[in-house]
């Protein structure tokens, strides 16, 4: 049978801590829900007691709703050596479980408490037996355990001994400060799992990030022997943060494994979740939960996975309720549009069905999408058959009229100025003309060319919308649509560039041939 590995969740406690993150009531609610509910952790911290009477309405309505549903026994709530105050404030808001904080090194324990260790078991002792008079069972934490076993082991093995005959379900070995590497971790853990305590324990290990070794240490702790282990969602946490829900979770299944009771699908869900109630965005890098985790960037990746799966690792991002995705930008190549295409027609067969490219327009397309990539443009599959038609249709052989050149000019105080070169029918004209903005500059340019060169009249815009192509996550192109009277007729075209003058002019250009396509030829 596979080991089972217990996953206590603190972002409700220790995430907390991270700078600038306070959780609302109904926000700490819908947290604590998902994590118990669908994500599927085996326990979870909610809170310090004693913090606040905001704090303590918090706390209930999580044990309300957890009571309600069977999951009161799961609700952990960190608790001090203060004899009553922490376990009456514990049972006034609904909770049976106390994460009791003692001190887990000598320089702790005389350095902050200004007590002996005896004096301090003590203490320990009469809170605990409080606590087990209100019906509160009680996890110990040492706290700085990390420093105690460096620099004062024979403290620490004094401290089991002298709670060895208490009522303990689980002692919490935290590297508070982030001290430690994946070696001290595995030498420290096996000390105390392996100890001569008289009793039989539970041992779970609290990860802090300070030097990024948090999920390393996690591995580390469970090969040791540790049977519980302690994670935050997207990693929050004092400081550098602690280790990481999705990061644990697959290292653990991967790497060892071992068995959890994780719902990986979900992990994507609580992730934004927390991601929306801190404020503290998700890098786009990280690992399981990050945006462009499960995205592929080089041409060559995209073809190797085309023909056998050869870039893919165990991380597959249907585990977590994603997909992989293959990026369109200055290091695309024909491969990832091929697969974009595919994965379009896939999904809307009927929409996009007769997106096909031959191997020259595939050629063009790709220029286009590597010269937007040059540009530091973001580059989404949703923009993909807005470039292919943009593409196609730009510089066809039917045009008649063709920009050939262009300046607009903007400055403080004065009007813009634009000025036009055009070919018309294989005749050259230039004009310039100042407007009201740099595109009104370019249309009253091109006004002057058809009105007082060619003697024809030209259409009045009357509608100018500008947007991003449906899709919406894009910062690589701007749709401008412009419609156009001419002779009580209404014409209506559109422009698509990175530049929203561009897009306008673009739009324009494509108007004129329209109408030149009309004109009777001589």
């Amino acid at each position: 049978m596979k080991k089972v590995i217990e996953i206590m969740d603190t972002t409700l406690r220790d995430g907390e801590q991270t700078s600038g993150v306070s959780f609302m009531p109904h926000e700490k609610l819908m947290i604590a829900r998902a994590l118990l509910q669908d994500v599927g952790v085996d326990r979870i911290e909610v809170a310090s007691a004693r913090v606040s009477e905001g704090e303590k309405e918090a706390v209930k309505s999580i044990a309300r709703w957890a009571s309600q549903n069977g999951k009161l026994d799961r609700v952990e709530v960190l608790g001090f050596v203060d004899e009553t105050k922490s376990v009456d404030w514990i049972v006034e808001s609904g909770c049976q479980c106390m994460n009791l904080l003692c001190k887990g090194s000598r320089k702790h324990c005389e350095g902050q408490l200004h007590k002996t260790l005896e004096e301090h078991l003590a203490d320990i002792r009469r809170t605990i037996a409080y606590a087990q008079e209100k019906g509160v069972s009680v996890n110990v934490y040492l706290e700085d355990w990390s420093n105690g076993m460096k620099d004062s082991p024979d403290y620490v093995f004094a401290l089991m001994e002298g709670l060895s005959d208490m009522s303990i379900r689980r002692f919490m070995l935290p590297d508070t400060l982030g001290i430690l590497n994946p070696m001290e971790v595995s030498q420290y853990v096996h000390q105390m799992v392996n100890g001569k305590w008289s009793m039989v324990n539970r041992f779970d290990f609290h990860a802090h990030n300070d030097y990024d070794l948090a999920t390393s240490n996690v591995l580390a702790a469970v090969m040791a022997g540790c049977q519980g282990i302690h994670t935050s969602v997207n990693g929050l946490g004092e400081r550098a943060g602690n280790a990481p829900l999705a990061s644990v979770q697959a290292i653990l299944k991967d790497h060892l494994q071992v068995q959890t009771h994780i719902d990986e699908s979900r992990l994507g869900e609580v992730s934004r979740l927390v991601e929306s109630y801190s404020g503290i965005a998700i890098p786009p890098n990280k690992p399981i939960t990050g945006e462009s985790v499960f995205t592929q960037v080089a041409g060559v990746h995209a073809d190797g996975d085309n023909k056998a799966g050869l870039y893919q690792n165990a991380l597959l991002p249907e585990r977590f309720g994603r997909k992989r995705e293959y990026a369109l930008g200055k290091n695309s190549g024909k491969a990832n549009i091929l697969r974009n295409l595919e994965e379009l027609r896939s999904a809307q067969p009927t929409l996009f069905k007769g997106l096909e490219l031959s191997p020259e327009q595939t050629k063009r397309v790709t220029e286009r999408i590597i010269e937007l990539g040059d540009k530091k443009e973001l580059v989404t599959q949703e923009d993909l058959p807005f470039i292919v038609s943009d593409v196609l249709k730009h510089g066809a052989p039917e045009e008649h009229v063709k920009l050939l050149s262009y300046v607009v000019t903007t400055a403080y105080g004065l009007k813009p100025l634009a000025s036009v070169r055009l070919e018309i029918n294989g005749e050259t004209y230039e004009e310039s003309a100042k407007g009201d903005g740099q595109f009104d500059a370019f249309v009253r340019a091109i006004r002057h060319i058809y009105k007082d060169r060619l003697g024809r009249s030209f259409p009045w815009l009357t509608n100018y919308t500008v947007s991003i192509p449906p899709g919406g996550r894009t910062d690589a192109l701007v749709q401008t649509v412009i419609t156009w009277n001419w002779n009580d007729r209404i014409l209506r075209t559109r422009g698509l560039d990175a530049d929203q003058t561009e897009a306008a002019i673009k739009s324009t250009i494509k108007m004129l041939n329209l109408l030149e396509d009309e004109m009777p030829k001589a």
